[in-house]
């Protein structure tokens, strides 16, 4: 089964080729009412007014998601941060022009603070997850951070995926940004990952070896009508069904752009850590699945402000001093790419400042009030507010 393509236009990346690997970012937003900070349905009416441009890889471009309360913004392959950083700067500014025209105010929030009833969008594939999947699906109001990193092969792509598996708990932590469910503290960092969790397809994968594992694994997901297709194929990283990439899926939508930023960054130092592994012949770190997942729940739990799970012992360990593992694990690849100074910047202002969750809870201890938590996120989506994760 190769379903691998032949080329990277489009969001996601381009092949390697170069001296650095491309990357390319997906962000789901969130549609909140600028009074009541409520989610509303208004995708559709969002984005029958944009004019999407031309040519997809002239920049960012808005689509529709599973819930009318939501879009994502993607941007096209870049080869350095600094471009990338532009890209989801202006994306989100798209956005936020778009939601202006139409009376709603975009958030970078992995959950709605507020409750909400969501509606799928009108196509029969949503409808039919929805009858499926009963109310993981009708409940299923979470905003994401994808981030696609290019690969060479097949064979590169599944090396990478039984290479990274352990560290992207760590991704979880760093981009925890949904506190709130149905208008309570979940006391979680990232709930979202609770509820996205809910899906029978979704979680870490086993290590698998080669390319034809990895299709056939797919394959037999599909084949048991649990998955009702190969979109549905939703693990923590995956090779992309339509780009030459790596699609690393498990992270909160970051609140503030440059934390997405510093996500893509890590992601890139990783694949292509684990790529010089492969090529090296060094083993994966034969971590159980059934540890990753506990270390994936810590993640959620706890976000940075306890301990993590050690992505190779799998014991805890203060959070500091696991992400300084998976720095210092991706230091050769940062420094190859230029990307090493941007990164440590961008960890020391988020291990200072903390998380989105962080200060979406502290808005909330300070305000009492769920509204202002939307309000401020709003602001931060788009830079209005200072400081915050």
């Amino acid at each position: 089964m190769d379903t691998f393509p032949s080329d990277g236009t489009g969001g996601a990346g381009t092949g390697s080729g170069g001296n650095v690997r491309t990357f390319g970012i997906e962000e789901e937003l969130l549609l909140v009412d600028p009074g009541s900070g409520d989610a509303v349905p208004m995708a559709g009416a969002l984005l029958d007014l944009y004019v999407r441009p031309f040519e997809s890889s002239a920049g960012p471009v808005l689509t529709a998601e599973f819930q009318q309360e939501m879009i994502e913004v993607v941007t096209p392959p870049h080869s350095t941060m600094a471009a990338l950083e532009a890209d989801i700067v202006a994306g989100r500014a798209i956005a936020h022009q778009a939601g202006e025209d139409v009376g709603v105010r975009v958030a970078a929030l992995g959950t709605s603070p507020l409750p909400c009833d969501p509606h799928p969008v009108k196509l029969r594939r949503f409808a039919a997850m929805a009858e499926e999947y009963g109310l993981t699906a009708r409940e299923q109001l979470t905003c994401g951070c994808h981030i696609h990193v290019a690969i060479e092969s097949p064979e590169e792509g599944v090396a990478v995926l039984d290479r990274i598996r352990n560290w992207l708990p760590v991704l979880t932590a760093l981009s925890a940004n949904s506190p709130f469910w149905h208008g309570e503290d979940t006391g979680y960092a990232s709930y979202r990952s609770q509820v996205w969790n809910r899906w029978p397809s979704a979680g870490p994968l086993e290590i698998l070896g080669t390319p034809d594992a990895y299709y056939q694994l797919v394959h037999d997901m599909v084949a048991t009508g649990v998955a009702m297709d190969e979109g549905m194929v939703y693990f923590d990283a995956r090779l992309s069904r339509h780009y030459p990439t790596v699609e690393v899926r498990l992270a909160d939508v970051c609140l503030r752009p440059e934390n997405t930023v510093l996500l893509a960054g890590i992601a890139r130092g990783l694949v292509e850590t684990a790529a010089r592994e492969w090529r090296d012949g060094v083993e994966p770190v034969p971590v159980p699945t059934a540890l990753l997942r506990l270390a994936g729940w810590k993640a959620s739990r706890w976000g940075l402000r306890g301990e993590l799970l050690d992505p190779v012992t799998s014991r805890p360990g203060p959070a500091l001093a696991v992400v300084n593992s998976l720095l210092n694990f991706i230091r050769p690849a940062l420094e190859d790419s230029g990307d090493l100074q941007r990164v440590e910047e961008l960890t020391d202002n988020l291990l200072h400042v903390g998380t989105g969750a962080i200060r979406q809870l502290e808005v909330m201890h300070r305000t009492g009030d769920l509204e202002d938590v939307v309000e401020d996120a709003a602001n931060c989506t788009v830079g209005v507010a200072a400081g915050g994760g």
